[in-house]
């Protein structure tokens, strides 16, 4: 690298932990570097938004002073007429602050219902391949506590249980990747103050204020509940208490798995003991859960409703035949058996 380079990294490098001069900035950071706390290579998911460029600047700090080399990756969906260019726009911005943003591309046919939602699931897709191409174990999200909240009321609203109303977590692992949401003790206007102090613009997505979706009218709603007197610290403090709740039963569940199930025929198969069913109902379901997924070999666990159907059954008949979830189960007398349909 020329001495040319070499003193233009320094200078940017300067210029950006200058901005821990500023108190609040410094604050938010130090909270930051406590919470994310660790010495591996990371990939960070920008959209663009404040969120995410706060982001990016708060884990550039972090890898300046932990001499880490994290790679920033933005999809262009294509899914607005000004996709490329706006991706493109940012892309040239954020090299100036040395974040060599990578644009990667959702090519194909897009979907006219349920946009958001798979927009999403593609752009984690694309994260997650790339994250296995390039051998990096972790994928920085910009969820912070207002999504958090939106998240439980989403999920409160469609009547999941306590697992999906807390499904949002600082880290979760898909595919041997760990997704971590290092911003979640974050409120959105923390994170938009570091990025106009640091960058002076964000993009700002239409969708955002579009009534037609889900997100946009919970968004309002809390709004509005905020005039009302909201406490978001205390709804915080209320949805990390589910958590920990949420994890007594994980434990439970686990516990289940463990000494209930037996695995036959290299785990193509499993037999369930009796015991496995005398748990509360919330512990039999996600271990049922968790083995039909498991033996189904399918990404994403089966709905509920045909959980709990099937469970009745095993519940009220000694002897049966059905499929879920790409597996036989079978009853005969005591038993149950799942294998591969």
């Amino acid at each position: 690298m020329s001495l040319k380079n070499l003193t233009a990294i320094k200078k940017t490098h300067s210029f950006l932990l200058d901005k821990l001069k500023d108190k609040k900035v410094n604050n938010i950071y130090q909270k930051f570097e406590s919470l994310l706390d660790t010495n591996e290579n990371f990939i960070v998911a920008v959209s663009g938004g404040a969120d995410s460029l706060a982001l990016s600047f708060l884990s550039k700090i972090y890898s300046i002073k932990n001499s880490l080399k994290p790679k920033y990756f933005i999809l262009d969906h294509k899914l607005r007429k000004n996709s490329t260019l706006e991706t493109r726009h940012l892309k040239e911005n954020l090299n100036k602050f040395l974040i060599n943003l990578n644009i990667l591309t959702w090519r194909g046919i897009k979907p006219k219902n349920n946009i958001q939602s798979i927009a999403r699931d593609k752009r984690y897709s694309l994260l997650l391949k790339t994250a296995k191409k390039l051998k990096i174990k972790n994928i920085l999200l910009g969820h912070h506590m207002d999504d958090l909240i939106e998240n439980f009321f989403i999920r409160f609203i469609r009547g999941s249980g306590l697992n999906g109303l807390v499904s949002l977590k600082k880290k979760t692992k898909v595919d041997d990747i760990n997704l971590i949401r290092p911003l979640l003790n974050f409120k959105k206007k923390d994170l938009i103050y570091i990025t106009n102090y640091v960058f002076g613009f964000y993009v700002k997505d239409p969708s955002n204020k579009d009534d037609k979706f889900k997100r946009v009218k919970i968004r309002k709603f809390l709004t509005q509940l905020e005039k009302e007197g909201l406490d978001t610290d205390k709804f915080f403090l209320t949805i990390k208490n589910l958590q920990s709740s949420n994890q007594t039963i994980k434990f439970y569940t686990s516990e289940n798995l463990k000494k209930n199930v037996t695995y036959l025929e290299r785990k193509q198969s499993v037999a369930l003991k009796q015991d496995f069913f005398y748990n509360s109902k919330e512990v039999v379901f996600r271990s049922f859960t968790k083995i039909v997924k498991a033996i189904g070999q399918k990404y994403y666990p089966t709905r509920g409703k045909k959980i709990d159907r099937v469970i009745k059954l095993i519940n009220s008949k000694s002897n049966f035949k059905v499929t879920l979830g790409g597996c036989i189960v079978k009853k005969v007398n005591e038993t149950v058996l799942l294998s591969k349909e």
